[in-house]
């Protein structure tokens, strides 16, 4: 595990999106989630780990996304999943 980020070159999106319905993947398969977390390369909405599918680590994985934020409201952590670190965006 790295104490730096080095994918930071790969965010483009930082902002929630105003309306968040739920878990994109779990909304299209009846499923459910804990928590929400946005995807900082294209802003995909999906579930944490501690939800039954895994659906942002799955994308992080499968899309070749490393970088995804808490979409719960008033966090601002955002999450590498290739170096294992959490850290937050100054502007």
């Amino acid at each position: 595990m790295t104490e730096i980020c080095s994918h930071l070159d790969t965010i483009t999106i930082t902002e929630l999106p105003e309306h968040i319905q739920g878990c994109e993947d779990c909304l299209k398969i009846g499923g459910w989630w804990v928590h929400l977390r946005m995807c900082e390369s294209c802003g995909h909405i999906a579930c944490c780990d501690s939800s039954p599918n895994r659906h942002m680590s799955a994308h992080a994985r499968d899309a070749g996304h490393p970088i995804y934020r808490s979409a719960e409201p008033g966090e601002d952590w955002s999450w590498c999943a290739v170096d294992e670190v959490a850290f937050v965006l100054s502007d």
